[in-house]
């Protein structure tokens, strides 16, 4: 059974970082994706980031040069280390994965191609 359970929210002022962490447990494929998405009151889940078991990434395009994510393979810890929060980054973010797939290319950024997800974890950015 796949366990994903998300720390590092909080909240900060705009133009402060934070670290999210997200610990797998779990994923039994050779090849695998995960990502992290956000939602935030009255909208839909977004995709932020994804990274491959290749180490391919993707991000969506507002967080663009803002956001890093990364993982940490012997861990099995995924990471999203956020910069120059801005206060439309305030959401509920959630680690998600998919077992199987192909890693050699960046990863969708949509619901639908991952399904595992975690808890969630709380960011606030004030302005």
């Amino acid at each position: 059974q796949v366990q994903l359970v998300e720390s590092g929210g909080g909240s900060v002022q705009a133009g402060g970082s934070l670290r999210l962490s997200c610990a797998e447990s779990g994923l039994t494929y050779r090849t695998y994706r995960m990502g992290w998405f956000r939602q935030a009151p009255g909208k839909e889940r977004e995709g932020v980031a994804a990274i491959s078991s290749a180490g391919h990434t993707s991000y969506t395009d507002s967080v663009k040069g803002r956001f890093t994510i990364s993982q940490d393979n012997a861990k099995n810890t995924l990471f999203l280390q956020m910069n120059s929060l801005k206060p439309e980054d305030t959401a509920m973010y959630y680690c998600a994965a998919k077992d199987g797939g192909y890693p050699w290319v960046p990863p969708p950024l949509r619901t639908a191609d991952f399904g595992y997800w975690g808890q969630g974890t709380q960011v606030t950015v004030s302005s």
